[in-house]
């Protein structure tokens, strides 16, 4: 299996049939073997009917049903149950055209270990963003650049790609089960040497988001502090 998309999904079922037809679409084209899993986490919604309903007609869809909730809870159990040399974390919301996909796989950074979706690396685009929602962006990314990430102008974004290799050793220890999740990932992976590269792409601001912008940025750095403790204890020693 050569690339595995896992799509975290909460309360998606609106947002996430499209998504799953414009994907299906674009691996059609693909010469590569793949695989799409949908791990959906606590929705009060139909995500998991939708998802399911879709999956029945098209093979290369796996759902896996998570009681618990939390995105780093779903991006975790999907990268230890895919199969790909690749593993690709995506949005429900598709806010990255999903055409921008190969600039994740070789030959492009075909060095990297990590390649993380970038909106402020040279070469990227958004499209639609308000100019609040570019500051308080902002204000993330010099937290995790100050204390946790150094180098790195984007870590939130929610497009990234991990070898298998460097998804199975660094999701076996990490440990946040929500938004901070990308973060401690990123904090593990520099930590065990792993090369992590930023992909300018395309991305268009979607009008649902769900972050609070009062109390996610106090969350952010109450949650680094722990990173940096949970380090300094070992909690991240490989697993045997």
């Amino acid at each position: 299996m050569y690339l595995s998309i896992i799509i975290p999904a909460h309360n998606e079922e609106k947002r996430l049939p499209p998504t799953l037809q414009a994907i299906e679409a674009f691996l059609r084209r693909q010469p590569y073997e793949s695989e799409v899993l949908v791990v959906e986490n606590g929705s009060r919604d139909l995500t998991a009917v939708v998802a399911e309903a879709f999956a029945a007609d098209h093979p290369r869809v796996r759902v896996l049903r998570e009681t618990g909730r939390g995105k780093g809870l779903a991006v975790r159990r999907g990268m230890l149950e895919a199969y790909g040399d690749f593993r690709f974390i995506c949005d429900a919301d598709l806010s990255m055209p999903i055409d921008e996909l190969p600039k994740f796989l070789p030959p492009n950074y075909a060095d990297a270990d990590v390649m993380i979706g970038s909106r402020e690396a040279p070469g990227s685009r958004r499209f639609n963003e308000p100019a609040y929602r570019h500051f308080q962006g902002r204000v993330f990314s010099t937290l995790v650049k100050w204390f946790a990430v150094p180098g790195f102008e984007d870590t939130q974004c929610g497009f990234k790609c991990f070898t298998a290799r460097s998804a199975k050793d660094i999701f076996a220890v990490q440990r946040f089960d929500g938004m901070s999740f990308d973060v401690e990932a990123l904090f593990i992976a520099l930590r065990r040497g792993y090369k992590v590269s930023e992909v300018p792409i395309d991305w268009y601001y979607r009008s649902e988001s769900r972050v609070d912008p009062i109390r996610e940025p106090l969350r952010m750095l109450r949650d680094i502090l722990i990173i940096r403790r949970n380090w300094a204890n070992g909690l991240y020693e490989r697993r045997a």
